[in-house]
Order: structure tokens, then C-alpha cells, then sequence
């Protein structure tokens, strides 16, 4: 039987969860910084095709 992970009284606390990537996007600076990205490449795109 594997001892690591056999529960003992002493080992019932559950550890962390770690956030994901979806958590990571709800974060306002980064969906601001993305969306000056976006915004600046929509720009450029607009610009390139019509704009002479």
C-alpha cells in the first residue's frame, strides 16, 4: 500500500487548489493589457486594408 497517500488523523487538511488559467484572465490589468493588444492590431488591420 502506498503510504503518501493513505489518511491518517493527522492528514485530513486538504491542500490548496490551484487556480487555472481562467482565473488568470478574470485579473482587470491583464484583460486591459489584452485589450489594448487587440485594439492595436485591429488598428493596424483597418489601416492596412483601407488606407492607401
Amino acid at each position: 500500500m502506498n503510504d503518501e497517500c493513505a489518511l491518517t488523523r493527522e492528514n485530513t487538511t486538504r491542500a490548496p487548489e490551484s487556480r487555472g488559467c481562467l482565473f488568470a484572465l478574470s485579473q482587470p490589468p491583464l484583460m486591459l493589457f489584452l485589450t489594448v493588444i487587440g485594439v492595436l492590431l485591429l488598428l493596424g488591420a483597418v489601416h492596412d486594408l483601407f488606407v492607401l
